[in-house]
């Protein structure tokens, strides 16, 4: 998937690109399992690494072909949204390890997983987090950030494609 987020962490500041390798989940009242109706058993899933690291390795790979620099991991901290969060809930999740803030990484992760499909996640930052910056959060700031990221995620992309091709995957 690819991803906004709100950086946290000082190396996330808006325009960056990561890709997670862990996630805690702050979400509630979402279907967050497959596994809940009509099943002769209780079931779990190993949720342990949340990503696919493969394809992680894939993405990064492609962005070093691409000559794009990314952040190889981070806490990605999924929040319910829509509203964006309290400079006092980021200092919480800052706490808690977080290094990015978004509203889409769960229960996706945990769905994937589920259903046996590798997954992983490419984050761009548009914005710094809530009172992480001297000013507000815009939405200006955020679509500029996002526009931009969109244009080197694509090439990331592009990359995993093209190496997917030349090896017959």
């Amino acid at each position: 998937s690819v991803c906004a987020v709100g950086g946290i962490r000082a190396d996330f500041q808006p325009g960056a690109i990561a890709i997670p390798d862990q996630v805690i989940d702050y979400t509630w009242s979402r279907d967050h399992t497959l596994f809940e109706k009509d099943l002769p058993e209780v079931t779990h899933i190993d949720f342990t690494e949340p990503y696919c690291q493969a394809l992680r390795e894939q993405l990064i790979g492609a962005a070093g072909r691409a000559g794009i620099d990314i952040i190889r991991d981070g806490t990605y901290g999924a929040t319910q949204g829509p509203r964006l969060e309290t400079a006092a809930e980021i200092d919480r999740m800052e706490r808690d390890g977080c290094h990015m803030v978004g509203m889409t990484g769960m229960p996706e992760a945990a769905l994937a997983r589920e259903l046996g499909l590798c997954y992983c996640s490419l984050a761009l930052s548009v914005n710094w987090a809530a009172g992480k910056s001297d000013g507000p959060i815009t939405m200006a700031e955020i679509n500029k950030h996002l526009a931009n990221g969109m244009g080197q995620a694509r090439k990331v992309l592009a990359a995993v494609a093209c190496a997917q091709r030349v090896s017959g995957q």
